[in-house]
């Protein structure tokens, strides 16, 4: 069977491969949008702590010895204790500053991270094997697919379910959205804001380097790999509308299936695919797809 000259095995295959992709885009642009949408700052150090994550994986690898499972737990909580020491040390004083000032900050912290590893491990990339566990293919009659990046997309759609309903259903997620809002009416409750403020970014961050260990088996590792997942981050959450959870969520798995649909279809247009989305949807919808129009 063919859906326009295109064998549907081939098709099938394709979705499942985009859907790998877009669970880093949904992983990536979740924390983004948790840290615009409750500290309104655009952290583009992510793609940089999503690159810190896989290192850090790598390295407890390569020179301690632990075992995947143990750095996919290690390697998200070092990063957010990071995340936590920037915060209280940089981003705390440029809140109530233009959003250009975080930006700019939070490049300059990307900048530094990639130099430091340049500078040691090179830009060659690093191997990262799958846990045993994982390694091997499950025959899914029209495809083969890798039971790692099978894993990949269920523990994805797991944290990120996770964290929406934490945030949006939750009374901690209550208090979150609150203190952003209302500072002094959510104290006035005996909450401590600024601690819950410097948490909410070390659990951001965290989220990115989650993502990265979870991309460290597949894709090579190496200090410049944040750059080319970022930009395309930023592009979804733009799209799914700047602080929307659920938005980064479905429009990063939907821009992952659609950006591999384009890789049969079109393969020259994979790569700006995503960009001419968003120029569409800033065009009909500024505030993007599930975005609160102003």
């Amino acid at each position: 069977m063919e859906l326009l000259g295109i064998p549907l095995p081939a098709l099938l295959s394709q979705l499942l491969l985009g859907l790998v992709n877009g669970s880093f885009y949904a992983m990536l642009s979740l924390g983004l949008a948790v840290i615009f949408g409750l500290l309104n700052v655009i952290n583009f150090a992510h793609g940089a702590l999503f690159m810190l994550g896989a290192m850090l994986a790598w390295m407890g690898g390569n020179y301690l010895g632990l075992n995947y499972w143990v750095m996919l737990f290690l390697a998200p909580v070092a990063v957010g204790i990071i995340g936590i020491v920037i915060e209280r040390t940089m981003l705390r004083w440029i809140y109530k500053l233009d959003h250009l000032y975080g930006l700019l900050l939070t490049f300059g912290i990307t900048l530094v991270l990639e130099g430091v590893f340049r500078s040691i491990y090179g830009v060659s990339g690093q191997p990262f094997d799958a846990p045993d566990v994982l390694s091997g293919a499950t025959n899914l009659g029209f495809m083969y697919m890798p039971n790692y990046r099978a894993w990949v997309v269920v523990a994805s759609l797991v944290v990120c379910f996770a964290t929406w309903f934490v945030i949006e259903k939750t009374k901690i997620g209550a208090y979150l959205r609150a203190g952003t809002e209302n500072p002094k009416l959510v104290e006035a409750f005996g909450v401590n804001v600024p601690l819950m403020i410097t948490l909410t970014y070390g659990f951001g961050v965290a989220l990115a380097a989650f993502a990265g260990v979870l991309a460290a088996p597949v894709i090579q590792i190496s200090p410049l790999m944040g750059q080319s997942m970022i930009i395309t981050v930023f592009a979804v959450v733009v799209i799914g509308g700047m602080g929307s959870i659920m938005g980064s969520i479905l429009t990063g798995l939907m821009l992952g299936v659609v950006e591999g649909f384009t890789k049969v279809f079109y393969p020259q247009g994979s790569a700006t695919v995503v960009f001419v989305i968003m120029v569409i949807v800033l065009l009909l919808r500024p505030a993007g797809l599930f975005g609160k129009q102003k």
